[in-house]
């Protein structure tokens, strides 16, 4: 018995050679993006607004090892690429592969949202958000998510969380008068 279960398990390491790895320990960013969101909270414009946003996507997408980062990379082509049943199964498993890193969840998540599946990629948001509360593209995909699921106060209370961190979100316009987001009684 234990000579079949050390063959089935090198049989599986072979077919996902990443099975018998471990994932490296993500990157602490926590302090230099709560830095960024200082800073782009203080921001003037929305040329300013973007360079430090990009500066936090730099943060989130450095993913911990160079199988993870492989993954990531190959899962975002996939995705721009409109190949979103592959751009899941590489996020699926670069999820399964490092667990505790927000970004593949927030991944996947985007990836779900495109194909509508919006109970999934809550799912991944919240897991993503957990990991990382100050994420704000996965708080402001939170508040679009809910907002596909019909859950529009849910939505515009979301909206509200992630607008606090980055009020320069291009989402911000859901929550002016006339937008999908705005609250009652705030007409055109």
């Amino acid at each position: 018995m234990f000579r079949f279960a050390a063959i089935l398990s090198a049989a599986i390491a072979v077919s996902n050679p990443l099975s018998a790895q471990t994932c490296p320990e993500a990157a602490d960013h926590v302090a230099e993006v709560d830095a960024l969101v200082a800073q782009i909270q203080k921001a003037e414009t929305e040329q300013e607004a973007r360079a430090i946003s990009n500066q936090m996507w730099e943060l989130w997408t450095d993913a911990p090892g160079e199988q993870a980062q492989a993954l990531l990379d190959r899962g975002m082509r996939r995705r721009e690429a409109w190949d979103l049943l592959g751009a899941l199964e590489t996020f699926n498993t670069l999820v399964e592969f490092c667990p505790g890193y927000a970004e593949g969840y927030n991944q996947r998540a985007f990836v779900n949202f495109l194909r509508q599946n919006f109970s999934a990629a809550l799912v991944d948001l919240d897991a993503a958000i957990a990991l990382s509360p100050n994420h704000v593209a996965a708080l402001s995909g939170r508040a679009l998510t809910l907002l596909g699921l019909g859950r529009t106060e849910e939505a515009r209370e979301a909206l509200s969380e992630a607008l606090v961190l980055n009020p320069w979100l291009p989402e911000r316009h859901l929550l002016a008068p006339g937008g999908l987001l705005a609250p009652p009684g705030e007409d055109i």
